[in-house]
């Protein structure tokens, strides 16, 4: 019998079962890595507790109540879809400037085309999603079949779109909006069976529903890891991690209820959220965006139509952003000559404070989100304080140079 390491073998070099003591140390070092590998992996969820904690010290807990974090919430949904799209702009090294300023134009259109002529909401909904399309291609046609460089593009773009806003609204602010489209920006999930109740039937059972979801889904994903042989957390850690994610939900789901239910606006950045997801992980079009990031002549020389991926990107960016605008605009019940404005700044910061590296194909749809989240709690809470508006742009640009710094030296480091 001979010792290799920690293994016991036989004379035939058969390795013998370990000692039930060995089995707990390699056990519990797994579960040490696991953890560690997780905490770095929510980094940025803990930050934004730790800023919210922040700011509800310093708002005397005004900052927490259900009201804020409701208006809160509904206030990073625009800046959330469009950061969902911006990172696939970002993860195949492309860069769109032009969001805020075409967000503008959308909205007004759809204003004018309310108040002005006299559509009704479905109608202008749908040609306003139709133009964002259609600036998708224009952009797209630009970048993918004629080789000009996304920043100049949409920088391009950025003034020209400024100015058509100017020439649809003329100057002055369009508003008073038909009753469905507000609702899109302004309007809550109804009651169902308890229409005097004080607790929201239907906020509750889209919470349940989503707990329910995300655990069939995450263990359907472990199975099919183990099916495959790739290493999965030991079960109780990730039994865990799904009762820490439930609590997550249901805490939001009660905070939403606590004041006037959910939102419709946060029911439809959900899904936006969850078929992008699905289409970077599960389909061909997802896989070649982040492989073009990667390596882009690895991925032209192994027979990917490179320009149609970078068309499609485009025009993905221009459909969110036509959404975008909607949702704003339904919001404000306006729309103004200065909407969208900065809008880009707040997507882009989303984006690298969320994970998605600057150097292309590396991103998450979900960690944008969670970018778009810190960067509204911020907002929300320096508004709370009355900082000196100079102060928010300042402390913004500082948070994305060092959100970037951050992107530069961990791939130095790797």
């Amino acid at each position: 019998m001979q010792q290799e390491g920690c293994k016991m073998k036989d004379s035939a070099g058969t390795v013998l079962p370990q000692e039930s003591d060995e089995h707990k140390a390699s056990y519990r070092e797994l579960l040490i890595k696991s953890v560690r590998e997780n905490i770095r992996q929510y980094t940025m969820i803990i930050s934004l507790i730790v800023i919210w904690i922040i700011f509800t010290v310093l708002t005397d807990g005004i900052f927490l109540t259900p009201r804020n974090l409701s208006n809160l919430f509904l206030q990073m949904v625009t800046i959330g879809i469009l950061a969902s799209g911006m990172v696939f702009v970002i993860v195949a090294t492309h860069i769109d400037l032009s969001v805020g300023s075409v967000a503008g134009t959308l909205g007004a259109l759809a204003a004018a085309l309310m108040v002005k002529v006299g559509l009704g909401p479905i109608p202008a909904i749908l040609l306003t999603l139709l133009g964002g399309i259609l600036i998708g291609c224009w952009h797209g046609f630009w970048i993918a079949y004629r080789g000009v460089p996304a920043f100049i593009v949409t920088l391009a773009s950025m003034s020209a779109f400024k100015g058509l806003t100017l020439a649809i609204t003329r100057g002055a602010t369009i508003g008073e909006f038909p009753l469905l489209f507000k609702s899109i920006g302004q309007g809550y999930v109804p009651r169902l069976f308890f229409q005097d109740a004080a607790f929201h039937d239907t906020s509750i059972l889209i919470g349940a529903a989503a707990i329910i979801l995300y655990i069939v889904f995450d263990m359907k994903k472990r199975k099919s890891r183990q099916k495959y042989d790739f290493e999965v957390l030991p079960m109780p850690l990730q039994i865990l991690k799904i009762i820490l994610i439930s609590l997550v939900i249901a805490m939001f789901c009660s905070i939403m209820i606590s004041y006037r239910g959910i939102p419709y606006a946060i029911l439809l950045l959900t899904g936006i959220v969850i078929i992008l997801s699905f289409v970077s992980q599960k389909t061909k079009f997802g896989r070649y965006i982040y492989a073009f990031g990667g390596n882009k002549e690895a991925t032209r020389l192994s027979g990917i139509n490179t320009k149609q991926v970078n068309f499609f990107i485009f025009v993905l960016m221009g459909f969110l952003t036509s959404v975008a605008a909607i949702v704003f605009a339904a919001r404000l019940n306006a729309a103004t000559t200065s909407a969208g404005s900065l809008f880009e700044l707040d997507a882009i910061a989303a984006c690298f404070i969320g994970g998605t590296s600057t150097l292309g194909g590396v991103g998450t749809v979900f960690g944008a989100i969670i970018g778009a989240l810190v960067m509204a709690s911020i907002d929300n809470g320096m508004s709370l304080m009355n900082v000196n508006i100079m102060y928010q742009y300042i402390i913004k640009g500082a948070i994305l140079l060092l959100a970037v710094w951050i992107d530069f030296s961990t791939k130095k480091k790797a």
